[in-house]
């Protein structure tokens, strides 16, 4: 299992907390495909998986802030 220090995390985000989330999601996107659409026949974790693509700046994000209803 790689340990991944929150400053590798850090280094291609704006934080090692939005780094973590955004791996976390992109974990639970490769969770969701058939397990044939997979890349390659890794034994990785989908979480090592989506750490390494996050670190190595492979998945591009952006932030979508959320607007409250105008009644609220």
């Amino acid at each position: 299992m790689r340990v991944f220090t929150p400053d590798e995390i850090a280094e291609n985000n704006q934080s090692k907390y939005l780094g973590v989330l955004v791996a976390a999601t992109y974990a639970r996107e490769l969770n969701r495909l058939p397990r044939e659409s997979r890349l390659l026949g890794d034994q990785k974790k989908l979480s090592t998986r989506a750490l390494e693509a996050i670190t190595s700046g492979q998945v591009e994000y952006r932030l979508v802030r959320h607007r409250r209803p105008e009644n609220e």
